[in-house]
Formats: structure tokens, C-alpha cells, sequence
């Protein structure tokens, strides 16, 4: 028998508010070198060398965060295909198309889902242990890896273990699924840890793609249904594929454990001692981080006297701290955390409260990211506005005019190429342009460094939104 393929399905959505204000709507965890140099989303392709029959992953994300899923996928050198999710959906449709894209892509494969912002350590453990669950799958099975506890947490759901499943034989030990709980009190998880044959429900899961349609299809008719359309209606976009919007928002949300494991007969349950968190919260990084003799995490520039058991990130400024104990402090361009370690799980409520009040650090940093850079607002007034803008090498911005704002450019590192109405200039540091009102215009970047410049705008509005857009190789309608 011809051995299955096991294609990598990588949840990349989701915005990990209770990691504000390092992650954010448009730029949130799994994009964040948190843990390493690396972001989230390259530390989970890294991980994937060494599984057996291994392909290219499938990442599914939103259309907001493409440009950088896709940078970010170049820089690990991985060629992965990238899924378009008109709308979030939740777990169950997202890899029902994935399911069906890696149907037409290979033959009757073996499925991995992974979320994109998991933490593991031993990654040798990691891939033996899914190595090992293969066999399982290509049975039939519908496998979850269930997480080895190693203290009474409240945070995540678990799963109960019932009896072994092929005797214990293949590489690696799978149970049948006796039945999945909800978080649970801190009495009741000191109980299923003194009892044992309980597991933290990782959102990891391995099985094949053909399988998890059917029962998707015996489950959830309407789901399947809805997936089935809005993967025949894909279009291609430059290097994404993109899911037919309507069906897709027709389409029932529902996590994999409620659509189908919690309801299939076929569901089982591996065992994984590796190390692994879900980043879930600032105190999950202060338990993970690297702690001096007072039980501290610092990242950045950090001075600290009399404090302890603390977790202190400084993204562009100096951050001092006196007395503090069991605290977590959180400083970006824009914004700063402030909180007692045990109350971290209630960020998600003051991200709430900002989104009511439509204030932007909810969404955005001052540091923005395009496809061809990024931008920062460096100082602003009635009338005027300063931006530090970053364009790539190679990139280029769209062909643009501007109805209520002139901008005037002012090179500081590299070489832009300026299209400026009818005339096309080349400009090195120090050399400036005037982009008057109404006047179209484009900036490209044709040199083989990052080109930085200054650009100041003035005019009546000044609102990311007063763009005609008449060109764009990235083939935007806006941002």
C-alpha cells in the first residue's frame, strides 16, 4: 500500500489580545519573534523538518495578514501555499478547506494541524511522537495530542484518556477519547492530575483529509457544504488562494473538538510530554522565559531595584521599575501594560474596552506594515503629519494621488525611484522631493538596501484613507 502524505495544515488567523499591546489585531502573535530571533508562525514551519512524508504546509490566515504571512514564510525559505479566509470561521472550517485543497493536491493525504502560535521545546519529542502517530491515522483514527500536565491548570481544556488503542504495539501509545472537559476550577484540576489519564487539549491534530470530510459530513452537513463552495469558487491572487467570500460567510463557526470530536467514535487521543505552551498569556512567557536570581524576565532596556517574580518587556524606550513584585509590564511605542501577574488573562477585557472606545492602538502599532514595508507616524498636528517610511528592496508602492494632502519626501538612506505626475527622478540621501496636491505619484525602492526616508504631509485631511489608488502590483483596492 502506497503510504500516505502528510501535508501540514497551519492555523496562522486569530488576533492574541491577551498579549496586548505587543500583539495586536494587524500584527498579532504568531507574526512576534517572542520567544526567539524567529516569529511564532517560522518557528512552527521549522519544526515540521524531520516528520515522515512531509509536504509543503497549508497556512490559513485573513486577508489582513497575508503580506506578512507570506514575507515571513519567504524568510524561513519555505514555499507554502496560503489560504485566504474571507471571514473567521473558527477552527472546523478552516481545515475543512484545507482538507479539500490538499485532496487536489495529493493522494488521500494524512492532514497535521497545527496552530501557528504554539511554543514547543523538545522538538525531537515532538516529532517522534507524530511520526509515530501516523500509523494511527492512516487506520482511520481521528487523532488529538493530548498535552502530559505538569501542574493543576486552569486554563486549558482537558482530555480523558480511555483504553488503549492497537495494544500498545505502534511507536507510540494512542487511547480512545473517553470524553473532552471544559477548563475546569482549580480543585477539580488538582484532581485530574492526582488521578492521572487526563491530558491538556492542545489543539493539535493528525488525520486524514478523506476521513475528517466524512465525519465532517456525518456531524455538520451545512459546514461541509458551505466549505465544499467556497473552495470550488477559489480565485488565485498573486502567490494566495482565496476562498469564495459569500458561501464562506454563510458558513456555520465551530471549533474541530465540538464539530467532530466530541461526537465521532473515531476519536483518539496521543500522548506528548514536549514541552509546549500556547503563549496564552504575559505570565506564560514569565514561566517560559530565562529568570535571574529574583525570579525576573527582562527583555529590552530594562532597570530594576527591589523587584521580583516579575516579567518587564520594553520595546523602544528605557523602562525602570521599583518595588514590584508578581507584576507584568509591557511597554511598545504607543502603549503600556501595567498588571498584577495573576490578572494577565484579563488584557483580553481591556483590548475590549479599547475597540468600544474605536481607539487604533487596539489594532494597529505606530509601526505599520505594508507589502512593500512599513511606515511609522513620528509626529503629528492639526494640518501636518511626519511618517519614517521603509520600502524594501525591490518593492514599490502603488501608483497613488491624494485629494486633500501634498507630501513632500526627503531621502535619508538608499535610492528611491520617484514618479512624480509626468517626470520619473532618482533621488539618493539627503535629496528631497514635493508632491503637490492632486499630483500622481509612486515610490520604489531599486536598490539592494532597505531605502528610508522622511515624509512629511500637510493639507485639510490627512486620513490613511484619502487615496486613489490607480495602480498596485500588489493588487490592493486599499491599505
Amino acid at each position: 500500500m502506497t503510504e500516505s502524505k502528510l501535508v501540514p495544515v497551519i492555523l496562522a488567523g486569530g488576533s492574541g489580545t491577551r498579549l496586548w499591546p505587543l500583539s495586536r489585531s494587524l500584527y498579532p502573535k504568531q507574526l512576534l519573534p517572542l520567544t526567539n530571533e524567529h516569529t511564532l508562525l517560522q518557528n512552527t514551519v521549522a519544526r515540521l523538518a524531520g516528520l515522515a512524508r512531509v509536504t509543503s504546509p497549508l497556512v490559513i490566515c485573513n486577508a489582513e495578514h497575508r503580506f506578512m504571512v507570506a514575507e515571513q514564510l519567504r524568510a524561513a525559505d519555505e514555499e507554502g501555499v496560503i489560504i485566504i479566509e474571507p471571514a473567521g470561521r473558527n477552527t472546523a472550517p478552516a481545515v475543512a478547506v484545507a482538507a479539500l485543497e490538499a485532496l487536489s493536491r495529493h493522494d488521500d493525504p494524512v492532514l497535521l494541524v497545527l496552530p501557528a502560535d504554539h511554543l514547543i521545546d523538545d522538538q525531537e519529542e515532538f516529532r517522534r511522537v507524530l511520526n509515530g502517530g501516523l500509523a494511527c491515522a492512516e487506520q482511520g483514527g481521528l487523532i488529538t495530542f493530548g498535552i502530559t500536565p505538569d501542574r493543576p491548570e486552569t486554563g486549558y481544556g482537558y482530555i480523558c484518556k480511555g483504553e488503549m488503542v492497537g495494544g500498545g504495539a505502534a511507536a507510540v501509545e494512542a487511547f480512545r477519547v473517553a470524553r473532552f472537559v471544559e477548563k475546569p476550577d482549580a480543585a477539580t484540576a488538582r484532581g485530574y492530575l492526582a488521578a492521572g489519564g487526563y491530558y491538556w487539549n492542545s489543539g493539535m491534530f493528525m488525520f486524514k483529509a478523506a476521513r475528517f470530510l466524512a465525519e465532517l459530513e456525518k456531524f455538520a452537513p451545512e459546514m461541509l457544504a458551505c466549505c465544499r463552495e467556497a473552495h470550488a469558487g477559489k480565485t488565485l491572487d498573486l502567490d494566495f488562494t482565496r476562498l469564495a467570500e459569500e458561501p464562506f460567510r454563510r458558513c456555520p463557526a465551530d471549533s474541530i473538538d465540538y464539530a467532530v470530536m466530541e461526537k465521532t467514535d473515531a476519536a483518539c487521543v496521543i500522548p506528548l510530554a514536549c514541552g509546549w505552551s500556547d503563549i496564552g498569556s504575559w505570565a506564560a512567557l514569565w514561566e517560559r522565559g530565562k529568570r535571574d536570581e529574583d525570579g525576573n524576565v527582562f527583555k529590552g532596556q530594562v532597570v530594576a531595584k527591589d523587584v521580583k517574580d516579575c516579567y518587564i518587556h520594553a520595546t523602544s524606550r528605557l523602562v525602570a521599575a521599583v518595588g514590584l513584585t508578581d507584576h507584568v509590564v509591557v511597554e511598545t511605542a504607543d502603549a503600556v501594560l501595567v498588571a498584577a501577574k495573576d490578572r494577565v488573562q484579563d488584557v483580553k477585557a481591556v483590548v475590549d474596552l479599547l475597540k468600544a472606545e474605536k481607539r487604533g492602538e487596539a489594532v494597529l502599532h505606530r509601526r505599520v506594515f505594508r507589502p512593500w514595508g512599513s511606515y511609522e507616524c513620528i509626529d503629528s498636528a492639526e494640518r501636518f503629519q511626519v511618517k519614517r517610511i521603509v520600502v524594501n528592496p525591490g518593492a514599490r508602492l502603488s501608483l497613488q494621488a491624494h485629494h486633500h494632502r501634498a507630501e513632500h519626501w526627503i531621502v535619508v538612506k538608499g535610492t528611491a525611484r520617484v514618479t512624480n505626475g509626468e517626470q520619473e527622478i532618482v533621488l539618493t540621501e539627503n535629496q528631497s522631493t514635493y508632491i503637490p496636491i492632486g499630483a500622481t505619484h509612486r515610490l520604489a525602492n531599486p536598490g539592494l538596501i532597505p531605502l528610508e526616508l522622511i515624509e512629511v504631509q500637510s493639507g485639510s485631511y490627512l486620513g490613511e484613507d484619502d487615496i486613489v489608488r490607480l495602480d498596485d502590483i500588489y493588487g490592493r483596492q486599499d491599505g
